[in-house]
């Protein structure tokens, strides 16, 4: 009886990490077709929806992704995202529109996010926003402004709160420790 439960939970413990695969193979193909362009080991774990005018660097790892289309996005090397992440850089136009509260025109706003960035569960970014190398972005945090390079920003409207420790990130890079 033992032996049988072991098997059983052997299959299914097999079966779960073969669809685990297969959904992480159709969600990095989809992503790799809708893109403008895409670097080496790319990895998509979850559902995620980008616009064409996104280009991702190398071993990059979304976790459940959705990226708006319109403005440019440009996704720098090492980039980790946790799930429920959106960019968004489409806007409706109410500043120089024809009717109110907006009309039906749009404005589309680029976001700019260097190598090594890293954001945390349902993380927003808007457009016309520059996040800096190596900065890590706390859980549900909307970033609304740029955020400097090594620093840990959350809250909404994101902030930074503290700096990484510089030396220590730089020596982690030039010894090529990417996760």
């Amino acid at each position: 009886m033992f032996g049988l439960m072991k098997m059983i939970k052997s299959a299914i413990l097999f079966f779960y990490n073969l669809m685990h695969i297969v959904k992480r193979s159709f969600w990095t193909a989809f992503i790799k077709i809708t893109c403008k362009k895409y670097g080496k080991r790319l990895t998509v774990n979850a559902k995620s929806s980008i616009g064409r005018n996104v280009t991702i660097g190398e071993n990059c790892h979304f976790n459940g992704m959705n990226i708006s289309e319109g403005g440019e996005v440009y996704i720098g090397d090492n980039f980790h995202s946790a799930t429920k992440c959106e960019i968004i850089v489409q806007f409706h136009n109410y500043d120089t529109g024809v009717s109110i509260p907006y009309d039906h025109s749009v404005v589309c706003k680029s976001v700019i996010i260097e190598a090594n960035v890293w954001l945390g569960y349902h993380v927003i970014i808007l457009g016309n926003v520059h996040i800096g190398e190596g900065a890590i972005i706390q859980a549900g945090s909307v970033v609304v402004n740029n955020i400097p390079k090594c620093s840990i920003a959350g809250g909404n409207p994101a902030r930074v709160f503290k700096m990484r420790d510089v030396m220590h990130y730089e020596k982690l890079k030039v010894s090529g420790k990417f996760n």
